[in-house]
């Protein structure tokens, strides 16, 4: 599970005060980007959804698992990925007829952007809605975290058939570099970051990437970590599911064969119970009404 192509880099850049997060994908993309026959703008923003969800779980100490999740009324209907502080990363994307291309989310009906963070230490669950102002993610991400953080950013997602990569640049809290820093360091940053094109961010190696923009600023990579695609659905977590609907909707769902079959969108994993199977999910709720015995 810890693949050479699917990797987060931290790093600092000393001289100037600021950190970053660094993401590549490629076998994790390929996996969530195969799992339907996405068209090429909706496969375009979940691949840079999942590596700037990805890239947020690297700006944050995080015990659990961060989404990132879009609703709207229009042919974008659902946007929804997630990577858990093991580097498990798992996206899905419904959509209807005609989506635009590229897909401007400003220009969709009721727009809704959310950042979740759950933590599974706690229980604790922190979300962060997000105006949808302007039309790219990354202006969206940067807006986000200049709202809620006071907390300047500057994002660059890209994707494409083979790969999915993301940046992420912060100016460090005052006094937390190490050493002195140059005064005029978060402008500079930004001129050099604008320079990098979105083949560069997704074809070379990150080593080339941060030597490339920013040779003279006392890079100091500060740590990594191995990402992977991989889905949490279980028969247990199905049959959690079930039981949630109750007995008069669950028993409803049988087929004609008697099963009930339930697909998980994240991975393609087909789970079935049978009448036995769920009786004994159901076992404890009581019977619904005209199925029971008469009298």
């Amino acid at each position: 599970m810890d693949n050479s192509n699917d990797r987060l880099h931290r790093f600092l850049l000393e001289r100037a005060g600021v950190s970053g997060v660094l993401v590549q994908l490629e076998d994790a993309w390929q996996e969530v980007g195969s799992r339907s026959d996405y068209p090429p703008a909706v496969a375009r923003l979940l691949g840079q959804a999942l590596a700037a969800t990805a890239a947020l779980s690297g700006t944050i100490k995080l015990s659990g698992s961060l989404s990132l999740h879009v609703r709207s009324k229009g042919e974008l209907s659902l946007l929804y990925t997630e990577c858990s502080d093991a580097g498990r990363l798992r996206g899905l994307a419904q959509w209807s007829e005609g989506v635009a291309a590229p897909i401007d989310l400003a220009e969709l009906p009721d727009p809704l952007l959310a950042i979740t963070i759950d933590n599974t230490a706690t229980g604790q669950r922190h979300q962060g809605l997000v105006p949808v102002e302007h039309g790219t993610l990354a202006q969206l991400l940067e807006g986000y975290f200049e709202r809620s953080e006071q907390l300047p950013s500057r994002i660059q997602l890209a994707c494409d058939g083979v790969r999915a990569a993301a940046l992420i640049l912060q100016p460090l809290a005052q006094g937390g570099g190490s050493g002195e820093t140059d005064p005029d360091g978060w402008n500079r940053i930004g001129h050099l970051a604008a320079t990098l094109s979105d083949a560069e961010l997704l074809q070379l190696p990150p080593e080339q990437v941060l030597l490339r923009l920013f040779h003279e600023e006392n890079v100091r990579l500060t740590g990594e970590r191995g990402l992977f695609f991989g889905c949490q659905c279980s028969r247990e977590r199905v049959a959690a599911v079930l039981r949630n609907l109750g007995r008069e909707e669950s028993e409803a769902a049988l087929q004609p064969d008697g099963r009930i079959e339930v697909t998980c969108e994240f991975c393609n994993t087909r789970y079935h119970f049978d009448r036995v199977d769920l009786e004994q999910v159901l076992r404890d709720l009581p019977e619904t009404p005209g199925t029971g015995t008469t009298h």
